[in-house]
């Protein structure tokens, strides 16, 4: 006859244990997605200051800004399609 009360074997509350496993990689994929969205807006904004810098030292920052913005938005869009699951709906980049 069911207690109402969560299933607990050995001292553990099993109740929750695959609502956190399911929770985990949803919660993994959703932190990707923020990062690779922020890599886009350095890798636009490294750009835009490129647009506008004057100065040989300016220039020389701003493009190896632009190469390391792009490097890091490459290798984070290389880690979310190696990750296996389902993907929840992408809200768009500019969230």
């Amino acid at each position: 006859m069911p207690s109402g009360r969560p299933d607990k074997r050995e001292g553990l509350d099993l109740s929750n244990q695959k609502q956190d496993v399911d929770a985990e990689p949803i919660d993994k994929m959703e932190q990707l997605r923020r990062e690779i969205a922020e890599a886009l807006k350095e890798w636009e904004n490294a750009n835009r200051y490129f647009d506008h810098a004057v100065g040989k030292d300016q220039v020389d920052y701003a493009i190896y800004a632009i190469i390391s913005a792009e490097k890091r938005y490459e290798m984070l869009l290389r880690a979310a399609k190696q990750i296996q699951g389902t993907w929840p709906a992408w809200r768009g980049a500019l969230e």
